[in-house]
């Protein structure tokens, strides 16, 4: 491995400007302005790929975005690792809230990145990362120290729901065989704590319309004779979640899983500290399900929340109307055991039930996924763990986190591997939002990381 990392260190400044290079294409899948962008972006990931050594890389077509892959089988004896990530980003809006143009990289120093962090749409989510396996592939090629199989495939269609990657599985199970599937495109729980990410939430996302008259309004001549779809729309919605924190819809627990005490304290081994989590996010208080602790409300429990609501008019200045319609987006967190399909319907049949004769409702459902749980015992697990307690030099522990990525249930029903999921970001890199960020230690310790990773899953084949 010695090799392998002076490589790394000789080839620093040139890793870090590839990066910024694929950082400043605005591959931004869901808007089709940056369609262009996409396919861009695409061919760069494609000679990136070529660049780093591997082999049969080809840009494959989708009914959306197109799907870049590579390989390199140096023996069909040996196991296979897939690794897995996605070029496409987040909008940038609102683009007033950044400091720094999103599609400029910059590096600047933070309190919590001393060395400095890399801000740009992208660098934690998911370019920065995924790009640390490209490099790291690239070490290894060079000094001749891959100990396995590796195929690669990178989509650009995350972040709206990777809507083409299942049909891509299903029509390439043989080309994307693999024992074990590595994702980076999660965080840590800190840089002096280093976890491996055990558990994510599953989605279910709904869009919701309540329509009252057929045209907007005046509200002067039809104002309290007439239902107001945003009255109604913001009672429906309050009325979702009890005073205890609790989702009202029937039947939302039915198939919650519940964790045993002894699973909880494991869990709660973390070193949260509440006063600094309020104090990262600009909070006086915080709020949640009753009977739950911060971190067990954002990693082990279902949620609801409103993504966005709108209706009516919102320009510059006044205009005095009760509108026709109103909108409002929906996100439910899901947790093992509550199936994405089923948790819609109830949705469906509970937010219509509740709402007045004087309305109608629609709901439009958009992406979502299940839940997904890696045991500690499973051997990918095991290679990770060892490879970040060799790179971090401290006991790495495990960690249930509360975000979502609908694929890698997908992976295990399509491919039967499990995913290991081997991120190096931080809770606070701003993904989504503006400024967006990625440590530039958190950068090179996964590029370090990635090759014993590799080293130890083969030895425990």
């Amino acid at each position: 491995m010695y090799k392998t990392h002076q490589y790394q260190e000789e080839n620093k400044q040139r890793f870090l400007d590839e990066l910024f290079e694929l950082l400043r294409i605005p591959s931004v899948s869901a808007d089709s302005a940056y369609a262009k962008d996409v396919k861009t972006c695409a061919e760069s990931v494609a000679e990136n790929l070529k660049k780093s050594g591997l082999e049969n890389v080809e840009i494959c077509p989708t009914q959306g975005n197109p799907i870049v892959f590579g390989e390199k089988i140096i023996d069909k004896n040996l196991p296979t690792i897939l690794v897995y990530g996605h070029y496409d980003v987040q909008p940038a809006d609102p683009l007033e809230l950044w400091e720094t143009e999103p599609f400029e990289p910059v590096i600047k120093k933070t309190e919590l990145h001393p060395d400095g962090a890399i801000f740009a749409r992208g660098s934690a989510d998911d370019k920065g990362q995924f790009f640390m396996h490209v490099k790291a592939l690239e070490s290894m090629i060079n000094t001749q120290s891959l100990p396995c199989n590796v195929k690669v495939v990178i989509e650009g269609e995350e972040e709206v729901g990777s809507i083409h990657l299942g049909g891509f599985l299903e029509e390439n199970k043989e080309k994307l065989a693999c024992d074990v599937v590595v994702i980076s495109d999660t965080h840590i729980f800190s840089n002096s704590v280093p976890t491996v990410t055990t558990g994510l939430r599953g989605l279910c996302y709904v869009e919701v319309e309540v329509t009252g008259a057929n045209r907007d309004l005046h509200s002067g001549l039809y104002g309290g004779g007439v239902p107001n779809p945003i009255n109604i729309l913001s009672k429906m919605i309050a009325s979702l979640i009890d005073d205890d924190g609790k989702i009202t819809i029937k039947g939302f627990y039915d198939k919650v899983e519940e964790l045993s005490a002894n699973d909880r304290k494991e869990l709660n081994k973390l070193p949260f500290d509440e006063e600094t989590y309020k104090k990262s996010i600009g909070l006086r208080e915080i709020q949640g399900e009753k009977g739950y602790n911060t971190l067990e409300r954002t990693s082990i429990r279902p949620t609801l929340d409103v993504n966005g609501i709108w209706g009516g008019y919102t320009g510059e200045g006044a205009k005095t109307v009760i509108p026709s319609k109103a909108h409002a987006k929906i996100s439910m967190r899901l947790v093992p055991d509550q199936d994405t399909e089923e948790i819609k319907r109830l949705f469906t049949e509970h937010f219509t039930s509740i709402a007045p004769k004087s309305v109608t409702v629609k709901v439009t459902p958009h992406h979502g996924g299940n839940a997904y749980v890696l045991p500690s015992s499973d051997s990918g697990y095991i290679a990770a763990k060892k490879a970040m307690d060799k790179t971090f030099g401290k006991e790495t522990l495990p960690y249930r986190t509360g975000g979502s990525i609908p694929i890698v249930s997908l992976f295990e029903k399509t491919l039967g591997a499990k995913s290991v999921l081997m991120g190096f970001g931080l809770d606070t890199d701003a993904i989504h939002s503006p400024n967006e960020h990625y440590g530039l230690f958190n950068f090179y310790k996964g590029i370090e990381t990635i090759p014993y990773f590799f080293q130890y899953y083969v030895d425990g084949k």
